[in-house]
């Protein structure tokens, strides 16, 4: 995915510069478009030419959106003007980049632009489903219910991430310990070895050799290896922002036993709950479904909702799209096909987004319950090999002494 520079114009007449991703330069202009910007230039930003940001603070995170759309909620409630609420949102928030976007999101209203078009000229703090509900909320006079819905979606999603990062702590902190005492060992402990066999004059056993070799060549080429390593690291991330890789990680995650299901369940959960907070805060059908498909994490559930979009506009309704891809389970296009013949999609969708969530907890758990095991076997064949070719050593010493 290549980063694009653009200048524009707003509904309002203010010129704006940002930079935005995209597969290409034809989705970056329909995404400018589709925010109602006047595209005065736009080109692919270089190494070099790519914006400097030195802000102190990490973008945003969808529990500070949460938060900030509850206290927003709150005021409107209690009859607080937009300038107003937003003026007192930037002194609550602690989040820097959310603040500095406050204020000039609060500058721009005053100047007469809407809240959703103000927030649009953020998109790295604001997501493109708060924009389009803001929207919504404010052509139907329903701000406050539409950021209460936005409120409760970032949770959701926020909740979700939680467990994923808590289910994988465990086993990236156990991999780093052993990749630490393993090179300890091989650049500290099993070299030492050698020169009390040279005493000796006797031979290392074959796994203590295999060590002591491993271990000089960490030693010797330290300078070597790290730079591969780092270039190796760089160019996974490199090739995973990339269609390509994209498409050979989403296969990847699609493909593996352990991953596949909780993949796939919170791609369903993810789609429902997204597409209907979208529907229930008033967003056609056509432009709720391109919003989900720009939030999806997997490029194959991002394309099918794509796909989806196009055959939702020649009449065809979303039940039928979504079960030709055959990426989503049964049961989600059946719920929806029965919402669509009821009247009631957006509750069938809030139907399967409840269920989902319960799935994707359990996923989850069984995740971490099929990890424990397999790091403990990894972890014993690191051990044991480092183990036996300690005493394999001491063995083949006493062996030694005994002949003498």
């Amino acid at each position: 995915m290549a980063t694009y520079g653009y200048k524009a114009i707003t509904k309002a007449g203010k010129e704006v510069k940002g930079s935005l991703e995209a597969d290409n330069k034809d989705l970056a202009m329909a995404e400018l478009r589709r925010q109602e910007l006047t595209v005065i230039d736009l080109g692919e930003q270089s190494f070099l030419t790519k914006d400097i940001d030195i802000q102190i603070g990490g973008w945003p995170k969808a529990r500070d959106l949460s938060v900030m759309c509850r206290q927003f909620v709150s005021m409107t409630k209690a009859g607080v003007s937009i300038l107003e609420s937003l003026k007192m949102l930037c002194e609550q928030t602690e989040n820097k980049r959310l603040q500095e976007a406050l204020k000039e999101v609060r500058i721009s209203v005053e100047k007469g632009e809407t809240l959703a078009d103000s927030m649009a000229e953020h998109p790295k703090v604001f997501p493109a489903i708060m924009v389009n509900m803001v929207a919504a909320g404010e052509a139907s006079g329903s701000l406050e219910t539409a950021l209460d819905r936005v409120a409760v979606q970032l949770e959701k999603n926020s909740k979700t991430q939680a467990m994923l990062k808590k289910a994988m702590i465990y086993p990236v902190v156990v991999c780093i310990v052993a990749v630490v005492v393993t090179i300890v060992m091989l650049v500290k402990v099993i070299p030492s070895y050698e020169d009390m066999f040279a005493d000796l004059g006797t031979d290392l056993p074959w796994i203590t050799k295999f060590y002591v070799n491993m271990s000089h060549g960490i030693r010797d080429y330290w300078f070597i290896i790290i730079p591969i390593v780092i270039a190796i690291a760089i160019g996974i991330k490199y090739f995973a922002g990339t269609n390509p890789g994209k498409h050979v990680f989403g296969k990847i995650t699609l493909k593996l036993p352990l991953f596949k299901k909780l993949t796939v369940k919170s791609a369903a959960a993810m789609m429902a709950r997204t597409l209907s907070t979208l529907i229930g805060a008033g967003v056609p059908l056509i432009e709720a479904v391109d919003i989900v498909s720009g939030v999806m994490s997997n490029i194959y559930f991002k394309e099918a909702l794509q796909d989806a979009r196009e055959e939702i506009t020649i009449g065809m309704p979303l039940s039928r799209p979504l079960q030709e891809s055959g990426l989503f389970p049964p049961m989600v296009y059946q719920m929806i096909r029965i919402g669509e013949e009821a009247g009631s999609t957006e509750e069938m969708l809030d139907k399967i987004a409840d269920y989902y969530d319960e799935e994707v907890e359990m996923e989850i758990q069984s995740l971490m319950a099929a990890l424990e095991p397999m790091i403990i076997i990894v972890l014993a064949i690191v051990v044991g090999g480092l183990i036996a070719a300690c005493m394999a050593p001491m063995v083949s010493m006493y062996q030694a002494l005994d002949t003498l």
